[in-house]
This record gives structure tokens, C-alpha cells and sequence, in this order.
């Protein structure tokens, strides 16, 4: 279970932990799912799904919101390796759990000894480009607007 609290200018979500962790970044809304097995290019962190309305858009350092992941069990290895290759999100925001986006971050974290909390949050509103704070630990994630109201633009091709 999710919850806001907060004022409507600085809203404060607390939501389930399924990576801990802490990351800072703005926020990046997919308007569908991404499988990262085919969908992002590890080497620069861009969506590479043709087929995906945010292709060319960089993953790299936001704070990537979708309501799920896209299929393919090879995803967890493909996010692994852009956490390893510093070309992944900082952090990932969920609307439902997704076990193999999970399973990407905690290999990486095993692996690595590196980081990119994974969180759900049944409908979070940041703006697009918001910077956050990610912090997400055993008992609970709570994302939070990160030092005021700056803002960053994602980067598309």
C-alpha cells in the first residue's frame, strides 16, 4: 500500500521497498512499459524500441517512472549491466511490483556493491523533470522533491 502526504507543492510518497537504496534525479515518465532486453542500449542508456513512443529518450541518472516492466526474463541481466555501465536510472518507480526489474537491481547490488533502488508507488504525480530524492530501505520507500522545485530535462535524441 501507497500514501501521499505533504502540500500539493511538495508531495511526500511513502510506497513498498523491492530494492533499497538512495538516489537522486529528475523524474522520467514512460507512457508504457519497457522491456530493457531490446528495449535500451546499455552502452548509452537510451530507450532503443522502435516501437516505444519515448525512443531515443536517455534513462541515464532519472528517476524512471512506468507501471510496470516489459516481459523478458533477459531485462534483469540487460538493467544489471547498465547499473554496472553507469548508463541506468538512478532509481526505478513502479505502479506494481515487476519480479524481473527486481531481480536486474539486486544482481547489480550482489554483483557490484551498486545501487538503483526499486520501489512501488501505486500512482505517483511528480512533474516530468522534477528532481527526487529516492530513499528506500527494508521497512519503507519515501520519495520526496529534492531541495525545492528544480527542475532537469530529460534528453531524447
Amino acid at each position: 500500500m501507497t500514501s501521499h502526504s505533504g502540500t500539493v507543492s511538495d508531495p511526500i510518497y511513502r510506497g513498498r521497498t523491492l530494492v533499497a537504496g538512495s538516489a537522486t534525479g529528475p523524474i522520467l515518465h514512460l507512457t508504457e512499459p519497457l522491456s530493457f532486453w531490446g528495449g535500451m542500449e546499455v552502452a548509452t542508456g537510451r530507450i532503443i524500441d522502435q516501437h516505444h513512443p519515448q525512443v531515443g529518450t536517455c534513462l541515464s541518472g532519472c528517476i524512471l517512472v512506468m507501471p510496470a516492466g516489459r516481459g523478458s526474463s533477459s531485462s534483469s541481466s540487460v538493467l544489471a549491466e547498465a547499473i554496472y555501465a553507469g548508463t541506468a536510472p538512478a532509481a526505478i518507480i513502479l505502479s506494481e511490483p515487476d519480479v524481473i526489474v527486481a531481480l536486474g537491481a539486486m544482481v547489480a547490488k550482489e554483483l557490484y556493491g551498486l545501487s538503483c533502488p526499486v520501489v512501488v508507488i501505486e500512482e505517483p504525480t511528480f512533474d516530468e523533470g522534477t528532481l527526487i530524492e529516492v530513499n528506500a530501505t527494508t521497512e519503507a520507500a519515501i520519495c520526496r522533491i529534492a531541495g525545492g522545485s528544480h527542475r532537469a530535462k530529460p534528453t531524447a535524441l
